[in-house]
């Protein structure tokens, strides 16, 4: 089965993330690394990075050894395709920022969202993400963390939901071998994948391969959606209890070719915030794919 996750709290100091983590059953995380609904942050404490890394070393998942793979989340404000001078920049500063972050911690993998062009067209929208991720890498040197572009459910003029969108940024960008991809099956869903039948799945699959190799898969977000098929709505649900149903998400878990990429919950936590943890027990005791009900 896949290393399945949740993204976590890492309120009180980024630490704390994998005991909660540990607490619903995690075998991979996904956290902030600064607030992200703020453009700034006060920097990242060192002691709190050795804290990180130490806990990180002992710490085991559900059914996997230490290190347990981590990954974070960017800001939700930072739009690399924008075409307003001020948002731009301060766009291309907070990925530096972030990058600089996850680093530090060690981190596999930064989730961000490819952009919206706010009017300008796709073109000049995905031209715009090109030029701003050049920058970003010339001014943060190579680290661990890759960047993984999301895909997205191409609500307004997001962009990221056709995944020729992320075909082209990697044959457009000068280091591409700093990018990954994460799937999100609620986005893929909502942009009109039909991941509920064997067919629909695997049409996605070789679309995900043709465009960017499923070796840059290198994770997935596990969201059921609160929308039908081509909505363009990013609304989430947990597992089983959307529109995109359960069986999509048996299927998905247990594909070996994607055992090495972290499948990470951003379901609804509920108003007793054990979301992740019942949707997590729903994955792995098989009731995915029979619609249980939660508990």
């Amino acid at each position: 089965m896949a290393l399945l996750g949740a993204h976590v709290s890492a309120a009180g100091g980024v630490a704390k993330a994998f005991e909660r983590g540990a607490t619903i059953g995690c075998d991979a995380l996904q956290l902030f690394v600064k607030n992200a609904n703020a453009w700034r942050a006060k920097p990242l404490d060192p002691a709190a990075a050795e804290a990180f890394a130490a806990v990180r070393a002992v710490t085991a998942g559900h059914s996997v050894p230490p290190p347990l793979p981590v990954i974070a989340h960017a800001s939700y404000l930072i739009n690399l395709a924008s075409p307003l001078a001020e948002t731009a920049e301060r766009s291309r500063d907070a990925l530096v920022d972030e990058l600089q972050r996850c680093d530090a911690l060690g981190l596999d993998g930064l989730v961000v969202h490819p952009g919206a062009h706010v009017g300008t067209g796709e073109d000049a929208g995905l031209d715009a993400i090109a030029r701003a991720l050049d920058e970003v890498f010339e001014r943060h040197p190579k680290g661990p963390t890759r960047l993984l572009l999301e895909n997205t459910a191409g609500q307004g003029t997001v962009l990221g939901a056709d995944l020729a969108h992320h075909r082209r940024l990697l044959r457009s960008v000068a280091a591409p071998e700093r990018l990954g991809v994460c799937l999100d099956t609620c986005h893929a869903f909502a942009a009109g994948a039909d991941l509920r039948s064997a067919d629909g799945y695997e049409a996605f699959v070789e679309a995900a391969d043709q465009a960017v190799g499923l070796a840059r898969v290198l994770a997935w977000h596990l969201n059921d959606s609160r929308h039908g098929l081509g909505s363009r709505k990013d609304r989430h649900a947990n597992i089983g209890h959307g529109e995109l149903g359960a069986e999509a998400f048996e299927r998905l878990i247990h594909d070996a070719r994607f055992e090495h990429a972290p499948m990470i919950l951003e379901t609804p936590l509920g108003d007793d915030d054990l979301g992740h943890a019942r949707d997590l027990v729903t994955l792995r005791s098989g009731g995915a794919a029979r619609g249980v009900e939660h508990a």
